[in-house]
């Protein structure tokens, strides 16, 4: 089925219901791709391509993406009865014993899963390259990273195996990905999609939803599986309609602001600053009022907020680590890097976490007053083109000092030396933008807009009020119509 790839998830679904083909046809066509690309991306790692054949000939169901293959980030959500490793080394015999919630309402619309998906070992990395499965890479340029930590689902994506994946986003993972692999990708509200049944994610800061080629499939999956669940941390004020009524909505005269400048200081590529001005272009010709103007916020007071949080819910994740092993872990369950995280987020007292913590709320005040001026803010998604293969990763010297640490268990040492401060401008140099969203628990989204001179993607990201989605969709499907991407696809 040569035209697979020129049809998003409904018009895949389309097909479907018209019986123009079959859900085996296309469960078929998903693998063939898989089988004859994975090997140059590796971005699909666990295949459930027996079952899926399975799932396939069953009777039709009536969803929204009924018969439509997908692909399931390896990270968060989990699928009963199949691997749950999380990119982690040590899980990788575990089996999830339960659907999660959100997987339950996935499969109420219809998607066919055909595997799962590459991501960093615990979801804590801008690029998708773990120990225990190895990097995944962007179909744009097999050199470059696709990145994370829902690398593997974009790069499935952007290749052509799927129309759509799912993805979470705890610190940028859908949106830096899209970025990576030049998809649409939106993250959604805190409170917005459901965690069911372990709880939240990251104090909150990680939701999930999925990453698409088109608009209007990813506003169909979020007004298919939006809402809480029982036991859900938090209440949001539903929307108001269906996201699939606000793409065909136009926008309005939106008050746009604008900035290149990166929230750590650190550089910000050429090509990532001509996508932001050639976006802001686009939008003045389109009417809206665009405007540079930063917020005011302390950025890097806000990443060293963020890496608090992820230094302690890594400690808590090795620890949860013991009921998925049935034993204590050890460090050669994990990375390295992983291991003095952890040792790092034991050192820290509650009183310095319950303080990082309080910035959050800071950081949303400042938001949501810059909002009484601005309906959305502009930046990069990312600060550079798609890093090569390994050019984030820990140098020899640093790989060294780790375990060191690791051997003699010197996370207070480590924090004393005031080394947390650096790794927050150090880990977030190219990555700096995406983070502010996942602390206030705002929308954002990555969108395709910009291509540089060798042809690597660069996406450009829109940041609304907290609960508008509605806008932000409203606004893409200008942009998707006013620019379009669809047809812009990698040859491998």
């Amino acid at each position: 089925m040569k035209e697979f790839a020129n049809y998003d998830a409904l018009g895949l679904a389309d097909l479907v219901k018209r019986k123009e083909v079959t859900p085996l046809e296309l469960v078929e066509e998903s693998i063939r791709r898989i089988e004859e690309t994975n090997p140059k991306l590796n971005a699909v790692i666990i295949r459930m391509f027996d079952h899926a054949r399975e799932m396939a000939q069953k009777p039709v169901s009536d969803g929204v993406f009924a018969g439509v293959p997908f692909l399931i980030k390896d990270l968060v959500s989990t699928y009963k009865g199949f691997p749950f490793t999380r990119g982690c080394k040590g899980l990788k015999n575990y089996i999830a014993p339960e659907d999660s919630e959100l997987m339950k309402r996935y499969k109420a619309t219809g998607v066919i899963v055909v595997g799962k998906t590459n991501t960093p070992e615990f979801g804590l990395m801008g690029v998708t390259e773990p120990e225990a499965y190895g990097p995944t890479v962007t179909p744009w340029n097999v050199q470059h990273t696709s990145g994370g930590s829902s690398g593997g689902s974009a790069s499935s994506i952007a290749a052509g195996f799927v129309p759509m994946a799912s993805g979470g986003d705890g610190g940028g993972s859908l949106r830096i990905p899209a970025s990576c692999c030049g998809l649409f990708g939106l993250k959604p509200s805190r409170g917005r999609t459901p965690t069911g049944p372990k709880g939240e994610h990251w104090q909150g800061a990680a939701v999930e939803h999925i990453i698409t080629r088109s608009v209007r499939d990813s506003a169909a999956m979020l007004d298919a599986t939006n809402g809480g669940d029982i036991g859900s941390p938090y209440i949001i004020q539903p929307p108001t309609r269906k996201y699939m009524e606000e793409i065909t909505t136009d926008p309005g005269k939106l008050r746009i602001a604008f900035s290149t400048q990166s929230p750590v200081g650190g550089d910000v590529h050429p090509e990532c600053i001509q996508a932001v001005n050639n976006a802001a272009k686009l939008l003045s010709e389109l009417g809206h009022d665009v405007e540079e103007k930063t917020p005011d916020y302390d950025g890097l007071e806000l990443a060293t907020s963020y890496l608090t949080m992820v230094f302690g819910e890594t400690a808590v994740e090795i620890d949860h680590l013991k009921s998925m092993l049935g034993r204590k872990a050890t460090r050669k369950d994990v990375e390295a890097v992983t291991w003095t995280l952890a040792l790092l987020g034991r050192s820290f007292s509650a009183y310095e976490f319950a303080k990082a913590k309080r910035n959050w709320n800071t950081f949303s005040r400042a938001m949501q007053c810059f909002h009484q001026t601005y309906d959305v803010y502009l930046t990069p998604t990312i600060a550079t083109p798609p890093p090569k293969v390994g050019e984030t990763a820990p140098r020899l010297l640093e790989i060294l000092g780790i375990k060191v640490v690791n051997l003699l268990g010197l996370g207070k040492t480590l924090k004393a030396s005031g080394i947390v401060d650096k790794m927050a401008k150090q880990m977030l140099e190219k990555f700096p933008f995406t983070q502010l969203a996942n602390l206030t628990g705002q929308p954002a989204m990555s969108v395709p807009l910009h291509w540089t001179a060798e042809g690597l993607p660069c996406g450009v990201q829109f940041v609304a009020p907290l609960g508008d989605e509605a806008t932000l969709f409203r606004l893409a499907a200008q942009l998707e119509k006013a620019q379009p991407w669809f047809e812009k696809t990698p040859v491998i």
